[in-house]
């Protein structure tokens, strides 16, 4: 027996909203902020610090030094939630709250690299970076709070990496990663018989992929790149924490469950070029696709199965999903660069589809970004980024209570970033 008030709250512990940052579904972009000024586009094929650790490992054979970059990204979102617009179907809501808009708090995006060279063909690197993130914090009187209250789900990546130019034109690199994956997730998913019922879930795991690149130069001024990062299968274990039901079949047990979740982040292909015009202008245009049909459905289990209750599951149906960005640097002296860029981002999901906790749609990113040449050791930059995205439709019915919740979401943020490079 799948119980309706589990079906979201634990299948989707790891799948929750990231209306807050600057990539759609579960993934963050903000592993560079040097990157981040021209919208990501150019990311595989311009070597510009040792963020490309990530970015594309092949380029740390175009870093001449050591080098350490470090930072962070803060985003401070706002979500817009219409829930006066009632639902085809039924003609009105039937739940009872507010909806006061802004379920994403302020977040900050941190990331560290160092590159080394071995010898003229060798390089070595090293990554510490946040690729998946997301949180997502209602009032506690908020219309959708029975299908979703609070979650929070956070992957840090540690990416020791390897560089080899095979010639003059040619490199490649290949990095294994490590990722530790951690997810909480509150619902208060009915008021049973009058008693308030909680349901409080936490997991954690370790699982480990790889990210690998090559960077080709195919003339003195025009460069592409490709990287692929590979898809990590995690296994969270954690407890179910139930109270406030009343113990009345079918009510689940109050009290602690072990349960597992089998999850897969998706893996993606960024592909780019970067054309050196001149000594002043340089153009970028990138396209990353990810597979976010790995998210299609996700099943967890109870190790020790309840009477009639031995597993929950979610129907996500995400799509595939293209993101395409073009990018432009001006190099104003030699001190000085200026950076710009356009991005547009697919959802993973549809009005068909779409739930209280992942209210993300197509969304369009402006980008602005400088880089300050302090000295020949020493690089400071700059990014802001503005997100805006699409209106997006949220029809939910609560199969425990039969309610619907109908709502109109639209999403926005501000993004800032600093890094600091430091070669040696």
């Amino acid at each position: 027996m799948k119980h309706a008030w589990f079906k979201t709250t634990l299948a989707v512990a790891v799948a929750s909203a990231s209306c807050q940052l600057m990539a759609n579904g579960l993934a963050i972009n903000e592993q560079s902020v040097s990157g981040m000024g021209t919208g990501f586009a150019g990311r595989s094929s311009s070597a510009q610090d040792a963020s490309t650790v990530f970015g594309n490992p092949a380029g740390m054979s175009r870093l001449d030094r050591a080098e350490i970059s470090g930072g962070f990204a803060a985003i401070k979102a706002s979500t817009d939630i219409d829930a006066a617009s009632p639902n085809p179907a039924t003609g009105t809501n039937l739940v009872q709250g507010t909806n006061k808009g802004d379920i994403a708090p302020e977040a900050a995006v941190p990331f560290a690299y160092y590159v080394r060279p071995l010898n003229d063909k060798w390089h070595f690197g090293l990554g510490l970076y946040v690729p998946f993130g997301v949180i997502s914090d209602y009032e506690s009187t908020s219309q959708g709070r029975d299908l979703g209250l609070y979650s929070k789900v956070q992957v840090m990546t540690l990416q020791p990496t390897l560089s080899y130019r095979i010639n003059d034109r040619v490199a490649v690199g290949f990095g294994p990663t490590i990722n530790k994956i951690d997810g909480k997730l509150t619902s208060n998913p009915i008021a049973v018989l009058g008693s308030p019922a909680e349901v409080n879930i936490k997991g954690d795991d370790i699982g480990y992929g790889f990210n690998a690149g090559i960077l080709v130069d195919i003339t003195d001024r025009l460069a592409w790149g490709f990287t692929y990062h590979s898809k990590v299968e995690y296994e969270l274990e954690g407890r179910i924490r139930n109270t406030g039901f009343p113990p009345v079949a079918p009510m689940p047990a109050n009290g602690s469950h072990k349960a597992t979740l089998d999850f897969t982040s998706p893996e993606s292909a960024d592909t780019s070029v970067t054309y050196k015009a001149n000594d002043k202008w340089t153009l970028y245009a990138g396209a990353t696709w990810t597979r976010w049909s790995q998210l299609d459905s996700i099943v967890a289990e109870l190790k020790q199965p309840l009477p009639g209750f031995s597993e929950v599951s979610e129907d996500l149906n995400w799509d595939d999903t293209w993101s395409y960005a073009i990018g432009v640097a001006y190099q104003l002296n030699p001190s000085w660069v200026l950076r710009s860029g356009f991005t547009l981002d697919e959802s993973p999901t549809s009005n068909a589809d779409r739930t209280v906790r992942i209210p993300v749609s197509n969304r369009k990113i402006v980008s602005l970004g400088a880089g300050w040449n302090i000295d020949q050791d020493w690089t400071l930059d700059f990014a802001y980024a503005y997100l805006r995205e699409s209106k997006g439709r949220v029809n939910q019915t609560n199969h425990a209570t039969g309610t619907q919740y109908a709502a109109e979401y639209r999403n926005s943020a501000h993004g800032a970033g600093v890094q600091v490079t430091h070669r040696f």
